[in-house]
């Protein structure tokens, strides 16, 4: 059963980027319109259980609580307008892989509050950031578009790992329920302003864009991410976020077969360096965890990103 969740699980998640370029390209949805509309149903799909069962905890929500989500729900819509943007103008394959940084951005961040990684982490971020370098300098030679599309999905990344962080705070006396309606609500909220600024639609397509929209909604939100999170009840969080790292090669895989997307062989090798890269992080930062919380060792500052936090946001 977990073997098939977890199937599930990656093809879910690879299947985000392929989607939504193959949805850009052939109907007239707009970027913001995808990510509003993945958002809203989230939120109205994830309020109904808190709603039915005790819906006073959305009354219960303290200003420290909607801050941080506020934080969280403002960075996961820049995230979306960024990456969703990168989608129309790098690779399917390169853009996944580069907003997948989220691991590695959040490992920076605690660098700069003062945590003290590992050894293990500090080249797994080397690795990572060493196959950034590959693809954008393959890309630079290449196309303006796709140089700027790369450059979109790091800063997408970036902002998933600030979400994840924001998250993290809010969530430490939040459920689950009620932070990802507050937090997807709010960020369908802000996209939405974005979209009137923008001049961007949110409705108004035809019948085999709403289906896009769904199936995106659907594959990676609902089927993806909620199999994740039921893996992390019955598994180890480490084989968990190994298993995610699988989103890469995949996205790439699709992308490939459905969208006849071909890379220069050095793109496929920076995809390569980068996968090893967050590997390499991800077993460093458990490897840390474990040991400060066996006592041995410096305590970290900020959220554990043992658990949810490295599910991602695509």
């Amino acid at each position: 059963m977990n073997l098939l969740l977890a199937a599930l699980g990656v093809l879910g998640v690879a299947s985000s980027g392929p989607l939504i370029a193959a949805t850009l390209g052939a109907t007239t949805v707009s970027a913001l319109a995808i990510a509003f509309w993945r958002n809203a149903i989230g939120a109205a799909v994830m309020a109904t259980p808190t709603l039915v069962r005790e819906p006073r905890q959305f009354g219960r929500i303290t200003g420290p609580e909607f801050r941080w989500a506020l934080l969280a729900a403002v960075a996961l819509a820049l995230h979306f307008a960024c990456f969703i943007t990168s989608l129309q103008l790098t690779s399917v394959a390169a853009a996944t892989a580069l907003v997948c940084l989220q691991s590695a951005w959040i490992a920076v961040f605690q660098l700069f509050r003062g945590t003290r990684h590992r050894w293990q982490v500090l080249a797994g971020l080397g690795i990572a950031f060493g196959g950034v370098a590959t693809i954008t300098g393959f890309d630079m030679g290449s196309s303006p578009d796709a140089l700027l599309g790369d450059l979109l999905a790091v800063a997408g990344g970036a902002l998933a790992g600030l979400y994840t962080l924001a998250g993290g705070k809010a969530r430490q006396t939040m459920t689950t329920g009620t932070y990802t309606t507050l937090c997807y609500g709010m960020c369908a909220a802000f996209v939405a302003v974005l979209a009137l600024v923008s001049g961007q639609p949110l409705v108004g397509f035809d019948a085999v864009g709403w289906v896009g929209i769904l199936a995106i909604t659907v594959c990676a939100q609902l089927v993806g991410h909620t199999a994740f999170n039921h893996l992390l009840a019955t598994m180890s969080p480490l084989l968990v976020s190994m298993i995610i790292l699988l989103e890469i090669p995949g996205a790439a895989v699709l992308a490939a077969v459905f969208l006849h997307e071909t890379l220069p062989a050095g793109t496929y090798g920076g995809l390569g360096l980068i996968l090893v890269g967050l590997a390499v992080v991800v077993l460093g930062q458990r490897a840390g965890f474990r040991k400060r919380r066996d006592g041995f060792g410096p305590r970290a500052d900020g959220p554990p990103s043992d658990r949810l936090a490295d599910l991602g946001t695509d």
